[in-house]
């Protein structure tokens, strides 16, 4: 396994700043937001923009596992289904134009709604999620779904339905540990259902149980690092363990994207120490 890091929590960081600042920190692979709002959002990435990334990230010698795209997938109006679907074939676009020796990253999306309408809206899911996993399939893209906390795709036995529904070595995960874990969910259990199924990962630290809790940088509370990287391994994992730092911490006053991403990989450097795992 090996550390990256989201630039979800540097949204107004330049890519030329932030590539070579992660590089030195220690990181090995990066996970390049492009949703609107971010200096890396996809109608400011032109081609001599996306050239340019592409060869510091070379450069840097950084991997490039995944892009995070996301978006809701089950709106009904028509205008805002079609926006997003349009965003995130986009972003497997992009995917392809980014493969590092020929391997594309894959892209990261939410789904959205909320828990209570995963009856209601689950068959509209499964035929956009199949979709869009076929027009990532013909660009040797993977779709890598996340479930998160208070949206509709928030459990083990929802994730495994849609997995099972569409079916296709195309369609995978981005798992984060801390949507199950304020659910008071095992990270044990969240774990042996849904790493064998994961291309990519989240991590953060967290405060209380939903609806009442708070997403935290890692290292701002105590998680058993340790065990959850062993359960990661022995899963079968070998991918990246990337932070993510919330729009929680970011509304922070005193907010500093760079403080952030040194305490999480320290935190996740002594982590994978205290493992005996060589982040590698």
């Amino acid at each position: 396994m090996k550390i990256g890091y989201c630039t979800w929590g540097m949204p107004l960081v330049e890519a030329e700043v932030f590539i070579p600042f992660l590089a030195r920190t220690g990181y090995r692979g990066i996970e390049i937001t492009v949703i609107p709002g971010y200096t890396t959002e996809l109608s400011r990435l032109d081609a001599a923009a996306r050239r340019r990334i592409l060869q510091l990230l070379k450069e840097h010698d950084l991997e490039l596992p995944a892009i995070a795209a996301q978006t809701s997938m089950v709106d009904r109006d028509p205008a805002l289904a079609a926006a997003h679907w349009q965003r995130l074939t986009a972003a497997v676009d992009l995917a392809t134009e980014w493969a590092i020796d020929g391997t594309p990253p894959a892209v990261d999306t939410t789904v959205g709604a909320t828990s209570q309408e995963w009856d209601t809206l689950k068959e509209l899911l499964f035929e956009r999620m199949a979709a869009l996993v076929a027009y990532a399939e013909q660009r040797g893209v993977i779709i890598a779904a996340e479930p998160h906390v208070g949206s509709m795709l928030d459990t083990c036995d929802r994730v495994l339905e849609l997995l099972h529904t569409i079916n296709s070595p195309f369609l995978k995960l981005n798992f984060d540990i801390s949507h199950f874990n304020v659910l008071g969910i095992p990270y044990a259990e969240s774990v042996a259902a849904l790493a064998p199924h994961t291309v990519h990962t989240h991590v953060k630290s967290e405060r209380g149980l939903a609806p009442d809790h708070e997403f935290l940088i890692p290292g701002e509370a105590p998680f058993d690092w340790v065990g959850y990287l062993h359960a990661m391994r022995a899963a079968g994992y070998d991918g990246y363990i990337t932070p993510e730092v919330s729009i929680m911490v970011q509304r922070r006053p005193n907010y500093d994207p760079f403080a952030a991403a040194e305490l999480s990989f320290r935190t996740l450097a002594d982590a994978f120490a205290a493992a005996g795992i060589t982040a590698e």
